[in-house]
């Protein structure tokens, strides 16, 4: 089991890609002050012994070094020991809808960054239950088997998104029948299903399969994101940005609204709690008295209680590298020193 000590130092890893920019940009300004001075056949008399393949190495050492401190501050560590730990909780299973009619943008920033966050707020109350998450759309997927790493469901969490899934469309039923099939068969636990959506279909199947995870004490919760009046789906470029709306085969702007009947049948079938999203709310606390009332009983969970430090081996590697950079010398050997350098 591997884990970062210091998580947050991993972000700068995304300030690498401007370093190399700068590198490059530095290289050509280098050069177009060089030619300033005279004529190529000049500036190759005069640049000699410079060689521009070791420049461009000393840059790649540069870039290993700085990776590797990086990761090296992050601390990672191995896990060396499990246990089993008793912790006091629910079994959860969040199926969070991924169609593009969560990219609607009536409940702000839209329908589904609304979701995700609501669903980090609600893993940061949770203690000692589990939580897994289903994706789904045309079809549905396990994203995260159910576990107590909250950690690793908010990671998995923030990488969610429409395209994940190559089958359009909002099957509720194929979500929820997965949830029940995600859940461990042998233990006793409380188990809750929470499904988030717009509700935009008419999946009789949801309500079957809602009923049936009654029967098996499985509690099927909805949270409906969006509002009654609906809003037009846009559609994003490469940078992200919003350059129109979906439109239906005649041309007219698709309009997608919030099906509240539906996910009030659905969470009635399953003997759970039917909350509403707005702008305002996203009904998180609703929902976590809900989940507070189910029974909780000790769930036992091998988990890693040791770990070791491995930052040591980075920071070697580093420093190996740094080494490798200050004897490393831009000057040509004897037997290039007659190759130009702007040809």
């Amino acid at each position: 089991m591997l884990r970062f000590d210091n998580i947050e130092y991993l972000y700068i890893l995304s300030l690498l890609p401007f370093v190399i920019i700068a590198m490059i940009l530095y290289a050509m300004w280098q050069k177009e002050a060089l030619l300033k001075f005279g004529d190529n056949i000049l500036i190759n008399e005069l640049t000699k012994s410079s060689s521009k393949i070791r420049r461009k190495t000393k840059n790649l050492f540069t870039i290993i070094i700085l990776l590797f401190l990086i990761i090296g501050l992050s601390n990672p560590q191995i896990g060396t020991k499990m246990e089993e730990v008793k912790r006091e909780g629910v079994d959860l299973m969040i199926a969070i809808d991924l169609s593009y009619s969560m990219m609607a943008e009536d409940i702000k920033p839209n329908r589904l960054e609304r979701s995700k966050q609501a669903i980090s707020r609600l893993i940061d109350q949770l203690k000692g239950d589990r939580i897994g998450l289903v994706v789904f759309a045309g079809q549905a997927y396990v994203q995260l088997p159910i576990t107590t790493d909250y950690s690793a469901a908010k990671l998995f969490l923030s990488t969610v998104k429409p395209n994940l899934i190559p089958t359009q469309g909002t099957k509720i039923g194929n979500a929820i029948d997965l949830c029940i099939n995600s859940f461990e068969k042998e233990n006793n636990q409380s188990k809750a299903i929470i499904i988030i959506t717009d509700g935009e279909t008419h999946d009789e199947e949801a309500i079957e399969m809602a009923k049936k995870a009654q029967e098996l004490g499985i509690i099927t919760h909805t949270l409906g994101m969006g509002l009654k009046k609906g809003g037009p789906i846009p559609i994003y470029n490469k940078n992200g940005n919003s350059t129109e709306y979906r439109k239906d085969r005649e041309g007219n702007t698709i309009v997608t609204k919030l099906n509240e009947k539906m996910l009030q049948e659905i969470a009635l079938a399953g003997n759970g709690t039917y909350i509403r999203a707005n702008n305002s709310k996203a009904g998180l606390n609703i929902l976590f008295a809900e989940i507070n009332k189910m029974e909780k009983k000790d769930i036992g969970t091998m988990v890693f209680t040791q770990y070791k430090d491995r930052f040591q081996i980075f920071l070697l590697l580093s420093l190996f590298f740094l080494f490798l950079d200050f004897i490393f010398l831009e000057r040509k050997n004897k037997w290039n020193k007659n190759i130009n350098l702007y040809k």
